[in-house]
């Protein structure tokens, strides 16, 4: 009986040494990669490729991946359907991301290439929240949830509806969550040119080292990020795991198979030998920022005959040069069916301001005003469409009302600091940009027109700083400011 024991305990032990811990679940990734975004003037370069590569290597390190390229709103659902439905208990499930993310009510939100948003409620409406779907993730009974968002872009969609915070929020995830961000949080960061993202390129380096916890694999992806970028992009990490998981278990053996690859992936540079392991790990798990105070700035009194602006005014694109654009076509054609329609008026003036035709913009704001005197949003709009092209006077009258109508509109003062940037009044712009960076301290507009305002009131040195900070969170804001007519 004892020799049967025995031998009984052997096979068992030999038996579990060759079948997997039932505990670890499966390895279930969702890729999706956007880049072809109508607003946008160009099609992003690195999304698709990124994904594909990410895709890739997860296959190898046998996730059971879903990959999904410019996706509609509908696609991302099924996608994330899809996903839902695969996820049994102790499962391990990844998200990575490649697209324009926006940040709403302090969360984030990956958006489709369909997005239709004009004003910050559009957001929620047509945008996935990453917190619901960690939340949804974390209900079907996941133990190990991993999302890695390369989100933090610069969109084409901001300046329609003005009070946008730039970057990406904090996130609130549920116990046993990894969450990564290609930059700090509110902060943007521009495509570097090439067919790869940096932040997915470091990603890859690291995620190939066997053994290397999930934790320290990110942590040196940071590291990797940071150093390449001269600290200009530092990535953001945010840990609840309670659970140990590697990419790639069992140091220098083999990985388990995964499919192959159904999309052809460009071929990845050799990867350098890892960076030596820090001495600890350093996991940063931020809690959401205070609300911003509260600003009172009094309106500065309008003079009675501004200065000229000195800047060149912007040439504009005519109504017909734009009448083939497939969203201004869609609004006129509504427009055209009645003309009262005030939602449409003011989203093609949107549009057109998007564009650069700010004569036509104006007019649109105009009638939009026209049957909605209150509208905050409109009148701030045209204010910063008038100042654009130099009517400062009345420029100024709009953002006034707009602010007397909502204080503290944080939009209307850093439309209206660009409006006495114009005219000359140096200090006045100052006021105004200082009362919108108290409540948006990373509203780069503002931190930008402040620099130049020092500048032309003999704060040199000061004025430099205010640039260099704007320009370092985001390069293209002096070309903005040329498309403006300040230089």
């Amino acid at each position: 009986m004892k020799i049967c024991l025995a031998i009984l305990l052997a096979l068992i032990v030999s038996v579990a040494s060759i079948v997997p811990s039932s505990a670890a679940g499966d390895r279930y990734a969702l890729v999706i990669g956007n880049a072809k975004y109508p607003d946008a003037d160009t099609p992003l370069k690195e999304p698709v490729n990124d994904a594909r590569d990410v895709a890739d290597e997860l296959k190898r390190d046998g996730f059971k991946v879903d990959i999904g390229e410019n996706l509609n709103g509908d696609g991302m659902r099924r996608a994330f359907d899809r996903l839902y439905a695969k996820i049994k208990p102790g499962d391990v499930v990844l998200l990575f991301f490649s697209g324009y993310g926006i940040q709403s009510n302090r969360q984030s939100y990956m958006m489709p290439i369909d997005a239709q948003l004009w004003q910050e409620s559009d957001v929620r409406r047509d945008g996935f929240s990453l917190e619901a779907v960690l939340g949804e993730i974390n209900n079907r009974g996941a133990g190990v949830k991993i999302a890695l968002l390369d989100a933090s872009r610069r969109n084409p969609y901001e300046r329609r509806f003005r009070s946008f915070s730039a970057g990406l929020a904090p996130v609130v995830a549920p116990n046993g969550t990894l969450v990564m961000y290609s930059a700090a949080l509110s902060s943007v960061i521009s495509d570097n040119g090439g067919d790869h993202s940096l932040f997915v390129q470091e990603l890859l380096k690291e995620i190939r080292v066997p053994d290397l916890m999930a934790e320290e694999t990110l942590n040196k992806t940071r590291i990797g990020v940071s150093r390449a970028s001269r600290q200009e992009q530092i990535p953001w990490i945010s840990s609840s795991l309670s659970e140990d998981f590697s990419f790639v278990p069992g140091a220098g053996g083999p990985r388990p198979p995964g499919p192959v690859a159904t999309l052809p992936s460009p071929q990845t540079p050799a990867s350098p030998p890892p960076a030596p392991a820090p001495s600890s790990t350093a996991v940063v798990n931020l809690p959401p920022p205070p609300p911003p105070p509260k600003v009172e700035i009094p309106a500065p009194p309008a003079p009675a005959t501004p200065p000229a602006a000195t800047d060149s005014q912007p040439a504009q694109p005519t109504q017909v040069a734009l009448a083939d654009d497939p969203t201004i076509k869609s609004l006129t054609a509504k427009i055209d069916a009645n003309p009262d329609d005030v939602n449409a008026l003011y989203r093609r003036g949107q549009v057109y301001a998007s564009k650069g035709a700010y004569n036509l913009a104006i007019k649109d704001f105009d009638d939009s005003i026209r049957l909605n005197p209150k509208d905050v949003e409109a009148l701030n709009n045209r204010c910063w469409a008038r100042s654009v092209v130099g009517d400062l006077q009345s420029a100024l009258k709009d953002c006034n009302e707009a602010l007397r109508l909502r204080p503290n509109f944080v939009d209307a003062l850093d439309s209206r600091g660009l409006v006495n940037l114009k005219a000359g009044l140096n200090k006045n712009a100052i006021a105004d940009f200082d009362a919108a960076l108290k409540i948006n301290p990373r509203l780069t507009s503002s931190l930008y027109g402040r620099g130049l305002a020092k500048q032309r009131n003999g704060s040199i040195s000061e004025g430099n700083v205010d640039i260099a900070n704007a320009k370092a969170m985001d390069p293209n804001i002096a070309q903005e400011y040329e498309g403006y007519g300040v230089r």
